[in-house]
């Protein structure tokens, strides 16, 4: 595996995760040369950003509109190590490496069935208004939660 400019060492880096969601393959998101089109991995970011902000009660109910703060993805990258083809199952892994003032950066992981990396990924997650769209500093509750995940 290439050198990834966001780890520093791999082992490492892999040993610290605890959560994860599993991930079918489906059809749709693979293309014409059978394996998984190269926009898909951001939907399983996505996916997985979700569910862990929701099992650290993060941002409330991110379905609320009444909520005074946001998250917004500032900025998301993928490295794709490993090809995936359509039915494959992987386990996408979500931590957070850095908590900023109004941000956070979350970094994904993606194994195969033979718990081999296929994915490697990391976005800044950042806290905003949604009344004026400007970064909101993250509560001292909020960064409790994230360093309890």
């Amino acid at each position: 595996m290439s050198k990834i400019p966001y780890i520093n060492n791999i082992e490492e880096w892999r040993s610290d995760f605890k959560f994860s969601i599993p991930i079918n393959i489906r059809f749709s998101e693979t293309d014409m040369f059978g394996h998984v089109n190269n926009v898909s991995p951001f939907i399983y970011f996505e996916e997985g950003r979700i569910e862990f902000m929701k099992s650290v009660g993060l941002f409330g109910n991110l379905s609320n509109d009444q909520n005074d703060v946001i998250p917004i993805v500032a900025d998301l990258q993928c490295d794709y190590h490993k090809q995936m083809y359509f039915n494959d199952e992987i386990n996408l892994f979500i931590k957070v490496n850095e908590i900023g003032n109004s941000s956070f950066d979350m970094h994904y992981m993606a194994l195969d069935k033979n718990k081999e990396i296929c994915l490697t990924g990391r976005g800044r997650i950042v806290s905003i208004s949604p009344a004026n769209g400007k970064p909101v500093p993250l509560s001292d509750k909020m960064k409790q939660k994230i360093l309890e995940a």
